[in-house]
């Protein structure tokens, strides 16, 4: 599938980037923005950015993003669990 919208030039001037830049930036951001909401695991993100899993993860941290991103609660859980441990 083909997804395409116009973009005013002033914008991508604005922002110092070129057309191929921006649309990587679009396509991180957009993926970046399914994955946190738990729409889409961190191999689909991946893909949708055009990136591998290894990739994704490397541009998160440069982007300073939680890779996982656990609730307090869900992170009693966790560890609650692995008490549980032989």
């Amino acid at each position: 599938m083909n997804i395409s919208f116009s973009v005013n030039d002033d914008i991508i001037f604005s922002l110092k980037a070129n057309a191929q830049e921006f649309t990587q930036d679009v396509r991180f951001l957009s993926a970046l923005m399914w994955y946190r909401r738990n729409k889409l695991s961190l191999g689909k993100a991946a893909e949708l950015a055009g990136y591998s899993k290894l990739d994704f993860v490397e541009r998160m941290k440069l982007e300073r993003e939680a890779i996982f991103d656990y609730r307090e609660d869900e992170m009693d859980e966790v560890f609650s669990d692995a008490a549980k441990l032989p």
